[in-house]
């Protein structure tokens, strides 16, 4: 191969993943990095190239970092009977926490980016090219042979409640601290960072740090109580927490009767560096963190079709609020928005609502007073 088309097919890489490292570019074209950085920078001397993959502060991404998977439902038509095979309906259709929050954001009107893994296989072909349609940046996927996408299959009660899930999402494992460090242009520019914990504990620190040296908000979602273990010791550089009260109560080691011990629990993890935290807490609302004190939010009413999804509606609408200007330090205001979502997301039985728009969070405006303890 010539050093022109070598340095073509540099060029033809950039172009396909602006965020691609050097590191990444010396392992794809079979060269080193010194060869890559001499190549980068006669492109840049030619003005084929600009310098890395800057975007201006008003276009500045939200970027979800984490899961992306298939999800099933299969659903009882009549009373579940355990133990034996009961009569359902099932569906098929794409989730993942960090996804779904991407594609809530995407259809909100946000610019957003999704740092996700999927395996060699039709699923997550179709995964990326539904988040592409629907104006997701993807291009940072790690894309991984020898494995398969995740899968979620959760079996729900003729009433829509789940009853349990499976999760295959042993890949996730894959997105290591390298792979934070791979796309720290991208991360760096971001307006927000949202990762959930289905990341490895070592990249959850190391997006802190990230956050820390940049300045930029980072915001975890929890998934699961198990996986609060993913959760570092040091909560420095996190903006928000967003959990359950399981979860939280996974977080403090101890069981929480009542909401003024989910409260002193929430004042503690604080303690551990992170600036707010949020737990939901189904059809009683959520509680959430304002300046000094904790704030009790109720839910918003609901005719309730599907409860999938609804979590990640919530977590998106408090992103989407947080960087807007009307709302971007005004966590009980991020919070009566995703409470708003939530609802709507409980009322169909997509996992994220297919009418939403950019306007579908004007109604819950700044108006409404802080509420009593």
């Amino acid at each position: 191969m010539t050093e022109s088309s070598k340095k073509q097919q540099l060029y033809e890489a950039i172009r396909a993943n602006p965020f691609i490292s050097q590191q990444e570019l010396a392992n794809e074209l079979g060269l080193s990095r010194s060869a890559v950085a001499g190549y980068i920078a006669g492109l840049i001397r030619e003005r084929r190239l600009l310098g890395r993959a800057y975007v201006l502060p008003d276009h500045r991404p939200v970027v979800c970092v984490g899961a992306a998977n298939l999800d099933r439902k299969l659903r009882s038509t009549g009373a579940l009977a355990l133990g034996t095979s009961n009569p359902a309906s099932q569906s098929e259709s794409f989730g993942g926490v960090a996804r779904n929050i991407a594609e809530n954001l995407a259809r909100l009107g946000t610019t957003v980016a999704l740092l996700t893994a999927i395996g060699a296989d039709t699923s997550g072909t179709a995964l990326l090219a539904h988040a592409e349609d629907l104006g997701i940046d993807v291009r940072g996927a790690l894309r991984l042979s020898g494995c398969c996408s995740g899968t979620y299959t959760a079996v729900l009660d003729r009433d829509g409640e789940m009853v349990v899930a499976l999760a295959d999402m042993a890949l996730y494992d894959r997105l290591a601290p390298a792979f934070v460090d791979a796309r720290q242009a991208q991360l760096a520019g971001a307006a927000l960072v949202v990762a959930d914990l289905n990341l490895p504990r070592d990249t959850v620190a190391a997006l802190a740090v990230q956050a820390r040296r940049h300045a930029t908000p980072l915001v975890l979602v929890a998934v699961s109580e198990p996986k609060m273990a993913r959760l570092p010791a040091d909560l420095s550089g996190v903006r928000l927490l967003i959990l359950n009260a399981g979860e939280l109560a996974a977080r403090v080691g101890r069981p929480l009767a009542d909401d003024a011990a989910i409260a002193q629990a929430m004042r503690e993890v604080r303690a551990q560096g992170a600036r707010d935290l949020v737990v939901t807490r189904g059809a009683r609302g959520v509680l959430a963190t304002a300046g000094e004190r904790i704030v009790d939010l109720p839910a918003v009413p609901a005719d309730v079709v599907d409860v999938t999804g609804a979590g990640d509606a919530f977590a998106a609408a408090v992103c989407w609020s947080l960087v807007q200007d009307d709302g971007a330090d005004d966590l009980v205001l991020a919070c009566r928005r995703g409470l708003h979502l939530s609802a709507l997301t409980l009322g169909v039985p997509e996992t994220v609502h297919p009418g939403l728009g950019p306007d579908s969070l004007a109604a819950v405006s700044t108006e409404h007073p802080l509420p009593q303890d």
